[in-house]
This record gives C-alpha cells, sequence and structure tokens, in this order.
C-alpha cells in the first residue's frame, strides 16, 4: 500500500493542558441523532475516465435501463454502448436529526466500477433509502472531488482519491426523518469520548451555573458516559440545552496514538507516555522496472518483429541505526524519531513495534 510521503503529524496539545470547550461539542443529548442513508446512481458527463461497459456489466445494465424509463430503446440493437463517460456510483449520506420536507444536506460519491477519475460528473437523480427502506431525499448535482488524475501514453499520475467526490446540500429530503419532538426526548448528554473525569467536571460545571442562574442543582452523572438533566419549571427543554451547551469545562484526554495507514496520517495525544527502549529501523526498497524491447528479424529470414519483456528489478536495504528512545513527554518522543529521519510508514511501523513491546503507554487505533 502506497503510504503519502508527507507526513501530518498532530501534536495535541503537547506540554500544555487541554484548553477549555464548550458542552455542546463534546456531547450528544439522548435520543437526537443521524439517520444513514444509501442509494445507487449513475454519474455521467466525464472524459473519457468512466466505466468500460464491458468489464462493469453493472454499469451497462443501469445506463440501459435509464434508457429505457425515459423511451430510448438500445436493447438488440447492432451497436451496443461502448462510451466510458459515465460510471456506476454508491451514494452514502447522513441525514440530519429533525430534517423536514425541502431541506438540504451534502451526499458523498463514490465509484463502483473500473472508473479512473469522477472528476467533472454529475450524479444523475438518485434515491436515498434508509435501513428500514423508506426514501427519505433524492439526490442530485455536480460532483465535487481532491484527488486528480493526468496521464499520457505511458505514464499517469494520481494524488489523493479522484473516484471519491462530495457534493454539497446535493440531496434534498422528501420525508421528515424519524425521531421524536425535543419536548418530548429524554434530558441526557452522553459524552462523544466516554470518560468518568470529564462526566463529574460536566455535572460540576452545570449545578454551579444552575445554582446561580435556577437556584437548583439539575445535573447528575449516572455514568461515564451519561448525565442526566432535571428541567427546571417554567423553562423550556430547547433553552435548557441552549444555556447548559455554552457552558465551558477542561474535558480530560485519554492517551491515544491514532495511525491511518492510507494516508500516512499520524496524531498523538499529549498524556502519551513512553517507557525506555531501544529502536533500530532499517527500509528495504524494491524497484521493478519495465523496458520492452523490440526484435527484428534478419533480412530475408522470414521472421516476424515481435516485443519481448525485459524487466530489471533492484533491492536497496537501507541501513538501519539504533536510537534510544525514552520519553516522559510527548515532545522528547517526536523529537527522538525526528532524529531517525524517518518518513510516515517507519513511524507507522515503529510504533506498532513500540506497543507490541509494551513500551508505549498507549490505546493504539489504527484505521
Amino acid at each position: 500500500m502506497k503510504i503519502c510521503v508527507a507526513l501530518l503529524l498532530f501534536v495535541l496539545g503537547a506540554g500544555s493542558a487541554c484548553a477549555a470547550t464548550r458542552i455542546k461539542d463534546i456531547t450528544d443529548v439522548k435520543g437526537i441523532r443521524v439517520n444513514q442513508l444509501v442509494g445507487y446512481g449513475l454519474v455521467v458527463g466525464l472524459n473519457g475516465t468512466g466505466d468500460t461497459l464491458r468489464n462493469s456489466p453493472f454499469t451497462q445494465q443501469s445506463v440501459q435501463a435509464m434508457l429505457d424509463r425515459m423511451g430510448v430503446n438500445i436493447r438488440g440493437s447492432q451497436y451496443e454502448p461502448r462510451t466510458r463517460n459515465v460510471a456506476a456510483v454508491m451514494v452514502t449520506a447522513e441525514l440530519p436529526p429533525f430534517a423536514t420536507k425541502g431541506s438540504r444536506f451534502d451526499v458523498t460519491v463514490s465509484s463502483m466500477g473500473d472508473a479512473k477519475s469522477l472528476a467533472g460528473g454529475s450524479l444523475i437523480l438518485t434515491s436515498l433509502s434508509g435501513a428500514d427502506q423508506v426514501i427519505y431525499a433524492a439526490a442530485q448535482g455536480q460532483i465535487t472531488i481532491s484527488g486528480y488524475l493526468a496521464k499520457g501514453a505511458a505514464e499517469s499520475i494520481t494524488s489523493g482519491i479522484p473516484t471519491r467526490g462530495r457534493i454539497p446540500n446535493g440531496a434534498i429530503v422528501e420525508q421528515n426523518a424519524p425521531g421524536m419532538s425535543v419536548e418530548g426526548m429524554p434530558l441526557v448528554l452522553e459524552l462523544r469520548n466516554p470518560d468518568f473525569t470529564t462526566a463529574v467536571r460536566i455535572q460540576d460545571a452545570i449545578n454551579a451555573y444552575a445554582r446561580q442562574r435556577y437556584g437548583m442543582k439539575v445535573a447528575t452523572a449516572e455514568d461515564f458516559q451519561s448525565i442526566s438533566l432535571n428541567r427546571p419549571r417554567g423553562l423550556s427543554t430547547t433553552r435548557l440545552f441552549a444555556e447548559i451547551g455554552e457552558i465551558t469545562v477542561d474535558p480530560d484526554q485519554t492517551a491515544r496514538v491514532v495511525i491511518d495507514e492510507r494516508t500516512g496520517t499520524i496524531v498523538i495525544g499529549s498524556e502519551v507516555r513512553i517507557s525506555t527502549v531501544a529502536v533500530a529501523h532499517g527500509n528495504i526498497t524494491v524497484r521493478v522496472k519495465e523496458q520492452p524491447k523490440v526484435s527484428q528479424p534478419l533480412p530475408f529470414s522470414r521472421g516476424e518483429t515481435v516485443t519481448v519483456p525485459d524487466t530489471e528489478v533492484d533491492v536497496h536495504e537501507a541501513g538501519g541505526n539504533v536510537e534510544t528512545v525514552r520519553g516522559a513527554s510527548l515532545r522528547e518522543l517526536v523529537s527522538a524519531l525526528n532524529r531517525m529521519g524517518l518518513k510516515p510508514i517507519g513511524i507507522i511501523a515503529i510504533l506498532q513495534a513500540m506497543k507490541s513491546a509494551g513500551a508505549l503507554q498507549a490505546e493504539l487505533v489504527v484505521q
């Protein structure tokens, strides 16, 4: 798997305490949730980068079915479509809570076949349904992608993922989102990152505010994730959540390292600690080069000109330096890894090995 050369290393508050955060930024109200939607559709208008219909039969069948609905019959005709300007895609989205008819939201479009890029394409009207098979929205529009593909006769360059994109506000709600009203929902806040310390801090902050504002305590930490609330008399649920959501607390942070092997992204929390350990790392590079050659027959030999393969394989192993990594803090860990001059793939391998050796005092999450 190709790892991006660029390393994106986020240091979360290294060497400093967490900043105060609003309660509404770290909690959800129980009962308020999004609903996952999915649909199947076609993207048209691609500049020769769409599916190969011969290799993607579902795309050809979908094109034929779409033309049938529009009154164009190409079944049984002498010439089958050979266009590469269309691609079959899956459309996914999250229906916001309390979404009503006519409201809009973003959708994600992902290629299913062998399309090279969705750049410049437009999604044709696609129905989006939930897990209950009910159609809640319809999506259509111009796709925007972050990656690109450029190719010539003998070489191509791909950056990012050009076969996936988004349509901002591309879906329109056709049926109201399922769920209860605001006034009928349970008054419970749920932490997005469950933690006993953070739950107690939120309880204390809310009660300190409520004693001054309402003259009573309203919050109780039920466990490491839930904080129940008592609504003061004469106060609406909407106003209660609005006022409580603006209260700031200092959330506690779990020691965690998150690795995305696909993009080479590494995120290391400020609470991560490393036990003393010696690290040696060496890279093996294998380069395979194809240079086809043309073989010409001798004059009057009645032979044929043929192309013969010529493969060159080069293996290079870089020397691995031994470094002692010890660290009471994240700053020392990052400094030690930088001294070794490692690329993202090397840092990922070392962090995984440290975890296996018991030297990484944090949760390791590999995505």
